[in-house]
Formats: structure tokens, C-alpha cells, sequence
């Protein structure tokens, strides 16, 4: 298990396809669905992952229309199960007393409540473009108990944008030889891009409060 999850971390598909053959499917399900439905793997490598799960299918290894529809549906379902999970269990650890006291205020989760009912549907959307953010909403969409039908409409659209783009990104991209023979720079390059806006946001919040 820990060798086939230093492989995983690593996007060695040539490894993979060596030793688990057709099952590579199942593992790449559980992969995103793992990202997306647990709060605490927030580190897996979705959005590489993904880009090169396309690469691949373009050498002939996966069938394109397979990988599709079985990834999308394990980002909907992780979603939906971290969801759940935040508005059943996670709410209800933040209403915890200490010394008679709310673990969390209760100011604070109506501000998330409100927050997410204004600008729940484009943060859905958003977050999945953005590494360990994409895990994470889901989960305070819950426990902001964010309307469970408005979540479940973006959180569709969120999860078809997000697979299709990655997705058909490597499999068209699949094609130029200098990317086929440096996957790992590549990815490395996505998970940068992934990143930016984690950044510049640190940065737009630093140069504020020094203003």
C-alpha cells in the first residue's frame, strides 16, 4: 500500500500500468474521490493527476470516454460525501461547549452560513481549480449548511468543468513530444498554476494590512 501510494504521489503511471493493468480505473476513482471526499488527504495530486490520466489515455493506455464519466462521478460523490460530512458531524464538533463555551462563536458560523448562501455557488466552482481549497469546501459548505440543492447543482457543474478541462487538457497536450517525456515538470508546472491564486491572495492580504 505505501509503495502504490508513492507511486500515486508521483504520477508513475508506467508503474501502475505494470502492476495493477485495468484496475488503474479503481485506483484513479479512488484518487479523486479520496481528495474531494475526505477532509484530512487534502494533498493528493488531483489536478496533475488528471492532466496526466489524459496524457495517457491519448497513448492508447485508458479509453478517453471511460476515464471521463468515472472520474466526474468521483468528484461529484467525494463532494457530496464531504459535505455531508461537515454539515452532520463537523457542525456539530463546532457547537461543542468548552467551560460553557461554543468550541466556535456562534456569530462565526452564521457569517460561513451567510457567506455561502451570497457566494456559495462560484466558491464551489472555483475551489476545484484550487489545490487543498478544493478539498476543504465542500467540507465548510456543510457545516455552513449551504443549501443542499443549490451545493449539489454547482458542485455538478464545478466537477464536469474541472475533469473535462484537466482531463482533455492532457489528452490534446498528449500529443506534443516534449510533455510526453517530462510528465513530472509538467505536473509540477500545473500544480504552480494551481497554486497562483493561493498566492496572490496571501500577497493582495499582506500589502492590505500594511496599508
Amino acid at each position: 500500500m505505501v509503495e502504490l501510494f508513492k507511486h500515486i504521489l508521483h504520477l508513475d503511471f508506467e508503474w501502475l500500468f505494470q502492476n495493477y493493468n485495468d484496475a488503474v480505473y479503481i485506483i484513479l476513482f479512488l484518487v479523486i474521490f479520496i481528495e474531494t471526499g475526505l477532509v484530512i488527504m487534502p494533498f493528493l495530486p488531483g489536478d496533475s493527476l488528471l492532466f496526466t490520466a489524459g496524457l495517457f489515455a491519448r497513448l492508447g493506455y485508458l479509453n478517453l470516454s471511460y476515464l471521463l464519466i468515472l472520474l466526474f462521478v468521483a468528484a461529484v460523490v467525494g463532494d457530496n460525501v464531504n459535505y455531508w460530512i461537515g454539515r452532520k458531524i463537523g457542525l456539530k464538533v463546532l457547537q461543542i461547549k468548552v467551560r460553557g463555551k461554543n468550541l466556535v462563536k456562534p456569530e462565526y458560523l452564521e457569517k460561513t452560513h451567510g457567506f455561502f448562501e451570497k457566494h456559495g455557488p462560484k466558491t464551489i466552482i472555483m475551489a476545484r481549480f484550487v489545490p487543498i481549497v478544493r478539498t476543504f469546501s465542500p467540507f465548510v459548505a456543510g457545516i455552513a449548511e449551504m443549501k443542499y440543492r443549490k451545493f449539489l447543482s454547482f458542485d455538478v457543474l464545478g466537477g464536469a468543468i474541472w475533469i473535462a478541462s484537466l482531463t482533455m487538457a492532457g489528452y490534446f497536450l498528449g500529443e506534443i513530444p516534449w510533455i510526453r517525456k517530462n510528465i513530472e515538470l509538467v505536473a509540477l508546472g500545473i500544480i504552480f498554476i494551481s497554486v497562483l491564486p493561493i498566492i496572490f491572495e496571501f500577497l493582495r492580504s499582506r500589502m492590505s494590512k500594511k496599508a
